[in-house]
């Protein structure tokens, strides 16, 4: 499905046009499907406050069209749980921060503190990137780490540069 054809996905209000749709993607089969998830993936890391309801809708309506996605593809057989579970933190997330703090900077950062492996952090990230990627690893948080949504209030930052490295080049 084409980035256009899930834009006019999203914003028809007519059920006949998204079982359409829906029997469009089922005959092209798997790539189809995929660029549908994609799609919504994409539309849930940029939705804001005001799409709330368009997405609740048309996630609801997505599960309903498509209720087997495993027959696509094994590995997709929880992606209707996934992306509710990313969906509903994110609403947590922007009923939490207000409007007005939410420019700048924004970080995520993974860490198990009884665990020897290294912190992981996403950086440099929009607070609609940050807000979603916050609800995309609550999903499979192991007991004893610790998932943190952070905004950048300081920040310095350097390059370095091919002259002072130690490794050769490649």
């Amino acid at each position: 499905m084409s980035e256009s054809a899930f834009l006019h996905y999203m914003r028809t209000e007519s059920e006949e046009l998204e079982q359409t749709y829906s029997e469009r993607i089922a005959q092209e089969g798997y790539f189809s499907f995929y660029r549908f998830i994609e799609d919504f993936r994409t539309e849930l890391k940029t939705y804001g406050d005001d799409k709330i309801a368009t997405i609740d809708r048309k996630l609801s309506r997505a599960r309903e069209l498509f209720p087997e996605p495993q027959r696509f593809s094994p590995s997709w057989n929880a992606v209707w749980d996934e992306l509710e579970l990313i969906f509903v933190i994110k609403n947590d997330v922007l009923a939490a921060i207000p409007l007005t703090g939410r420019n700048g900077e924004w970080q995520i950062l993974l860490d198990n503190p009884y665990s020897h492996q290294q912190v992981v952090c996403y950086p440099g990230l929009s607070f609609l990137e940050a807000a979603y990627l916050y609800g995309y690893f609550q999903r499979e948080l192991k007991p004893n780490e610790v998932l943190r949504l952070q905004k950048v209030s300081d920040l310095l930052s350097v390059n370095g540069s091919k002259s002072a490295s130690l490794l050769p080049e490649a």
